[in-house]
């Protein structure tokens, strides 16, 4: 077992253990926290093999940047940059066995060491602003992962398309970096999963939430972690008044915890397009209306669109709307933490450029990073860390070199812009996007029979 230990960095690439590497991300998903969730889920091999553990995880997280391929070919992309003597060229069967032999459990305490706020995330009067909220991916329609994750309803006589597992995440704003995640049967729906996350919640954060998760039992337990929630509800949910406050926001309790509430009227005029009037309802347990104003408090939860972001990014940009590879649950759990620990670590590269180089966080490209960090891994660049650390690297500097145009304030219908049918949606749907100016209002609390 002390086989699998390299001590000497300079020593990687001419030995077995060569072909484990992420390319310049390695200096973020490092050799020592590889080493060490192998270590803590006892999954290290008990000799050298030609595919050593620690190859194995790396071989996971690269496949995470070419879901398009298999693991042969994600293996040559591996080698392709060594230098030194030849390394293994293994066969399909061998890489699924030691894929098996890895198993879940290391994907998942790596993922647990790197999880967490990046530098630089998003605050918002001293609190750290991150989402909460679901998704759902899709799995090889095998009959191991049908049973275990399950499938939308379809017709009794037909089955509903793949199989299907639910995610669930809380997101850093602005970084958009994965303070933690769980994921399981898509049959499970995302209140039950949504107590699991409430553990990396911590005093000084701020949950952001939708409508979905206004419930009274979530509510208690988010409030007994002592971190702060800002929660949209339903418009007519009844929340009788404790005390006005001079903002016209009101508060009142949710079981045993005190919540302010804010009815806000948002009115979105668009250049040469319509008008638009929208009314939300947010909870919060920020009660102190001097310290947390009404209408910043409704801007702020605009941010719960980051972790939207996110999960385009994760889905359409790295997996590229693809089904999972994996036919049996074992190997999706693999897959899936592999997908998040590779997020993370672009994420992570991402945040220490913006921050070292006070670049807005929204003009970073995802999708740069990503193809730059493709690029790295196939030149084997980077992988060993110098005395001294570049915070920015290839791809920092790749993404300063193309930002994105600063973020604009633009409205958009949601449709689906390219239908699965090929015939015609039916109806008039204007598909323009428009330059907005957003107005916000504060309403006073309705009498009761006035709630709509």
């Amino acid at each position: 077992m002390d086989q699998s230990v390299i001590p000497r960095p300079d020593a990687v690439a001419d030995s077995v253990f060569g072909p484990g590497h992420l390319g310049e991300l390695t200096q973020i998903v490092s050799f020592d926290l590889v080493d060490a969730a192998l270590a803590a889920t006892r999954s290290v091999q008990q000799r050298v093999r030609a595919l050593p553990s620690r190859v194995v995880v790396y071989l996971l997280l690269a496949g995470a940047l070419f879901e398009q391929i298999g693991y042969r070919q994600v293996w040559a992309r591996l080698v392709s940059g060594l230098d030194g003597p030849a390394v293994a060229t293994p066969s399909t069967s061998a890489l699924s066995q030691a894929l098996r032999r890895v198993g879940p459990r290391a994907l998942r305490a790596l993922f647990e060491l790197l999880a967490g706020p990046a530098a630089g995330a998003l605050r918002w009067r001293g609190l750290l602003v991150c989402a909460v909220d679901g998704t759902s991916m899709f799995v090889p329609d095998s009959a191991a992962n049908s049973a275990v994750f399950g499938r939308q309803t379809g017709r009794p006589d037909a089955a509903a398309g793949y199989p299907m597992l639910r995610l669930l995440a809380v997101v850093a704003c602005g970084t958009r970096t994965v303070v933690d995640a769980v994921f399981g049967p898509y049959t499970t729906g995302e209140i039950a999963y949504a107590p699991k996350l409430f553990d990396c919640l911590k005093p000084g954060m701020l949950l952001l939430a939708d409508r979905n998760f206004a419930v009274a039992a979530l509510i208690e337990k988010i409030s007994a972690t002592r971190a702060e929630l800002l929660i949209r509800c339903k418009n007519g949910r009844a929340l009788p008044s404790i005390k006005h406050l001079p903002d016209r926001s009101w508060l009142t309790r949710i079981g045993p915890v005190l919540v302010r509430v804010v009815d806000a009227e948002i009115t979105v005029r668009c250049h040469h397009g319509p008008r638009r009037v929208g009314r939300y309802r947010l909870i919060t347990t920020l009660t102190d209306e001097k310290r947390y104003p009404a209408a910043e408090l409704v801007r702020l939860y605009h941010q719960r669109w980051e972790i939207e972001t996110s999960y385009f990014e994760l889905k359409s940009t790295l997996l590229g709307g693809r089904v999972l590879r994996a036919r049996t649950p074992g190997g999706v759990d693999q897959e899936v933490y592999a997908l998040l620990i590779t997020y993370q670590a672009l994420r992570t590269a991402i945040a220490d450029t913006t921050l070292a180089t006070g670049t807005p966080a929204d003009r970073a490209s995802f999708t740069v990073a990503v193809n730059t960090a493709r690029d790295q891994l196939i030149h084997a660049a980077a992988i060993l860390a110098d005395t001294t650390i570049d915070l920015i690297g290839s791809i920092g500097r790749a993404v300063l070199a193309d930002p994105l145009p600063p973020r604009r304030t633009r409205t958009s219908p949601r449709v689906v812009k390219r239908a699965i049918s090929k015939h015609r949606a039916k109806g008039q749907i204007d598909r323009n996007t428009y330059k907005t100016q957003i107005t916000v209002h504060i309403l006073p609390r309705l009498t009761p029979g006035q709630d709509p």
